[in-house]
């Protein structure tokens, strides 16, 4: 198995990435905006200076180098709760690179390399449950402020990948960077995981499970995810 995690981390500050809104969890629903997070013709964003701050000490702590010059960039898809349609975030020039988290999974400890750390803004949240057959909008989340960690595909099995993200949420949490509360969404994970068969040395196809908010169910989906590739492999044939 080969996997590369991309962590999500909302910020711990009082308001919002690019607008003075308060960015509180469980508030009423869309009582947390304006129009920048709304995205109303017209309105500028400006950067919270202190989500910079805590940004760039989670990448010190990391080992990471910050970049003289980082850019954001739209990252553009459409979902109902995106209201401008695209996403501010970075790509290549992001806030830091090349650090590392040293991790202990029972066998010894294992460097893992992180790739990146780079900031953006989170979108707003749908909700599924509150009327009878509709899907409501809150937009209270959108333009909260994250960082986006990005591992090297380093780890080779669930349980080293559990212990990169508890290793991961407790740095995280002594810095102050964010209350890491996976309940809330505070700490969201992307894995990336493939299988190849033995002796092979080229990478397999790589797989994306989304939106993970809990450490066990993590290493549940890539033992799952790993076992289907596993079998359609077995099968000779292909993962797509």
């Amino acid at each position: 198995m080969v996997i590369g995690l991309e962590v999500h981390v909302q910020l711990k500050t009082r308001s919002k990435a690019f607008c003075g809104c308060s960015a509180d969890f469980g508030a009423a629903p869309n009582v947390n905006t304006c129009p920048i997070c709304l995205a109303l013709p017209g309105a500028l964003p400006v950067l919270n200076e202190h989500a910079v701050e805590l940004a760039s000490r989670a990448a010190l702590a990391l080992g990471c180098m910050l970049n003289p010059v980082s850019v954001f960039a739209r990252k553009n898809y459409f979902y109902p709760d995106l209201p401008k349609g695209y996403q501010i975030s970075q790509f290549d020039r992001p806030l830091a690179t090349g650090g590392k988290l040293v991790i202990d999974a029972g066998e010894g400890e294992r460097e893992i390399r992180i790739t990146r750390v780079h900031m953006e803004e989170d979108a707003g949240k749908s909700l599924h449950d509150r009327y009878p057959g509709v899907t409501a909008i809150d937009l209270n989340r959108s333009g909260v402020p994250l960082i986006e960690i990005v591992s090297e595909p380093d780890m080779k099995t669930s349980r080293e990948a559990g212990a990169y993200l508890r290793t991961l949420r407790q740095i995280l949490n002594y810095l102050g960077v964010s209350d890491v509360s996976m309940e809330e969404g505070s700490l969201r994970v992307d894995a990336n995981v493939s299988a190849r068969l033995v002796g092979e040395q080229e990478l397999g196809t790589k797989t994306e499970v989304k939106n993970m908010n809990s450490f066990s169910g993590v290493e549940r989906a890539l033992d799952f995810e790993y076992a289907r590739q596993c079998g359609i492999l077995s099968r000779g044939e292909s993962v797509i």
